[in-house]
């Protein structure tokens, strides 16, 4: 009987935690709606600055500006890097985090000064316990991932990089290309490169049968640069939070499933050995019940 308790218990304790997956399962399906929402709701506005940024250099090529400013002058292991990893405030959610810290970690043994930036608090527990040094000022959530955060982030990582304490920055985050497949990203927030902003131009256009657009920049083309290019990298930087955060709960969303599907076939083992057990433990009884009577019937 004792054995029967014991996978009874066993039992007991699957199914409790089923429960829990299975909330944790439709917590995430439900953040991830939100999330995909938000990004929709806010992408044509950053197209639109991107398309913005474009006719400025294609009326204008020649225009040397400090974000697209490679500092060509200054050797590559002097060069002062800025790694942003976006990774998640919790676990659970499969080999999303180990992803993103791997790629990390190749890109701080190449050549330079580098400075990291982490956001979300496995990353940071990670390489804090790995003795890797981090920005400790840069300390924000990645849950419900908004525009005010992304900008605050943006402010910070340009103010650097005017100053001339950051030379280039990267930010590496999991983009979500659908339900079943992600795909780490390591993208360069600055200097940008004039090439990212190129179209393809109508052949027409070309030869010279369609009137180009005017624009008019006042005062100046550095001067609409100066004020679109941060907003720019916010959208780049909120887009790549709103990324993350969806494969993150589309991780935990598969890990939750598939503990869940684990737990139903342990539990149709556990049932196949308590029948077992109870059938073992009833045939007990009646042969200990039959041998009473024989004993009782021999007196």
């Amino acid at each position: 009987m004792a054995n029967i308790k014991e996978v009874q218990d066993r039992i007991k304790s699957i199914q409790d935690t089923m429960k829990i997956t299975n909330a944790m399962y439709m917590i995430a399906s439900s953040n991830l709606k939100k999330a995909k929402r938000a990004l929709e709701d806010t992408e044509p506005y950053f197209y639109e600055l991107q398309n913005a940024i474009g006719r400025i250099l294609r009326h204008v090529p020649d225009l040397e500006h400090a974000y697209f400013d490679e500092r060509e002058q200054i050797p590559a292991k002097e060069r002062k890097i800025g790694l942003i990893a976006v990774t998640s405030d919790k676990g659970m959610a499969g080999g999303y985090n180990h992803n993103v810290v791997k790629l990390v970690e190749e890109h701080l043994a190449k050549p330079g000064v580098h400075k990291l930036f982490v956001l979300g608090e496995m990353g940071r527990q990670y390489f804090q316990k790995h003795g890797v040094p981090i920005e400790s000022q840069f300390h924000y959530t990645v849950q419900k991932p908004t525009m005010h955060r992304a900008r605050i982030i943006s402010e910070q990582i340009v103010d650097l990089y005017n100053s001339q304490e950051l030379d280039e920055v990267y930010i590496v985050f999991t983009q979500m290309n659908n339900s079943i497949s992600m795909e780490i990203q390591f993208k360069q927030l600055l200097p940008l490169k004039k090439a990212t902003f190129k179209r393809e131009i109508p052949e027409a256009l070309a030869l010279g049968t369609i009137h180009q657009e005017n624009i008019q920049m006042v005062p100046s083309g550095d001067a609409v640069l100066d004020m679109t290019i941060p907003n720019y990298i916010t959208g780049m930087i909120y887009g790549a939070l709103v990324e993350s955060y969806s494969s993150e709960q589309n991780s935990r969303m598969t890990a939750m499933q598939s503990s869940t599907d684990n737990a139903k076939k342990m539990l149709g083992e556990l049932q196949v050995a308590y029948n077992r057990a109870r059938q073992s433990a009833i045939t007990q009884e009646i042969t200990e019940v039959i041998g009473g009577a024989r004993a009782q019937k021999q007196k």
